[in-house]
């Protein structure tokens, strides 16, 4: 049995979890395309105020901003599709219900993007274990590593934060930090009944989180320093962990345009960094919703077959 598993699964390792049997009733086969159908008015709704045309004439023409871009904005499905690449033989088409995910995380609601690559996972993905567990278990150590990258960010810019005059004390931003490092704790406290993927699994996800959030920050910074090269260095360690903190605000969409707000109350609103981060902003949800429209489209007027 386990032979023959081997020869129709090439290109996945084999994990120490039992091959999954999918029963495709009616919520796996109209689950996606609700979803999708979702995906698609959020976007539809969100564009009806914006300035498109005023956006994208503040974007710079540099062909490195759009490099970096774009490199930054597919950095979370690409390392997700590696993740379940490994863990289901994902197929290629895997990456564009990735990119589904996220901006359905983006645009409509936070982990409304899990509930649409779990419907989308039952009916495509070649399943070792349950769906569910291991979408959860990726999940959950994304958060965590998450965690310790902000906690790790703000200690290297404490300084820079106390002296931004946020509005608070030191013991009100050291019982934030607590805030963000207690589920993780939890989650590691309890790790054996938390997850069902096998400990080096759980490892070798945990480096890919982490190596997407190095990566992610780093063109975060790039993507700044190429539209307003002028400012220091020490302004972009500051805004990145603040966009790092904004990110780990639960069930809110849009977070660059909370960040950008956030930025715009703390510095004002006529500051140059201001400016450009919400040019950066307005672009990455004209990007989610054009996208969004496009992909929820294309699925609802040419379902896929249930394979």
């Amino acid at each position: 049995m386990s032979d023959a598993l081997n020869r129709t699964m090439p290109s996945a390792v084999a994990l120490p979890l039992k091959p999954m049997a999918i029963h495709k009733g009616l919520v796996a086969r109209w689950l996606t395309p609700l979803l999708s159908a979702a995906i698609l008015i959020a976007a539809l709704w969100q564009l009806r105020h914006l300035d498109v045309r005023g956006v994208i004439a503040m974007v710079p023409r540099s062909p490195l901003f759009w490099l970096v871009f774009a490199a930054g904005y597919l950095a979370m499905p690409a390392s997700e599709w590696v993740i379940y690449r490994r863990l289901w033989s994902l197929p290629g088409k895997g990456f564009l219900a990735l990119l589904r995910k996220r901006i359905s995380n983006e645009i409509v609601a936070g982990y409304s993007g899990e509930l649409y690559f779990y419907a989308w996972a039952r009916r495509h993905a070649t399943m070792v274990g349950t769906p569910f567990g291991a979408i959860k278990d990726v999940s959950i150590l994304s958060a965590v590593v998450a965690n310790v990258c902000t906690l790790a960010l703000a200690a290297l810019s404490w300084r820079a934060l106390v002296a931004l005059n946020l509005g608070t004390d030191a013991r009100v931003m050291i019982l934030s930090a607590a805030s963000i490092a207690l589920p993780s704790l939890v989650a590691l406290g309890l790790r054996k009944r938390l997850f069902s993927l096998p400990r080096a699994e759980l490892g070798r996800i945990a480096v890919i989180h982490l190596l997407r959030i190095v990566a992610t920050t780093v063109l975060a910074a790039a993507l700044w320093a190429v539209t307003l090269p002028a400012a220091p260095l020490a302004w972009w360690l500051v805004l990145a962990t603040l966009r790092m903190l904004v990110s780990r605000l639960p069930l809110i969409p849009n977070k660059d345009i909370v960040f950008a707000g956030l930025v715009a109350f703390t510095v004002g609103q006529s500051s140059q960094v201001t400016a450009l981060l919400t040019m950066i902003a307005a672009l990455w949800l004209i990007t989610h919703l054009l996208l969004g429209a496009i992909l929820a489209a294309v699925e609802i007027l040419h379902p896929e077959r249930t394979q």
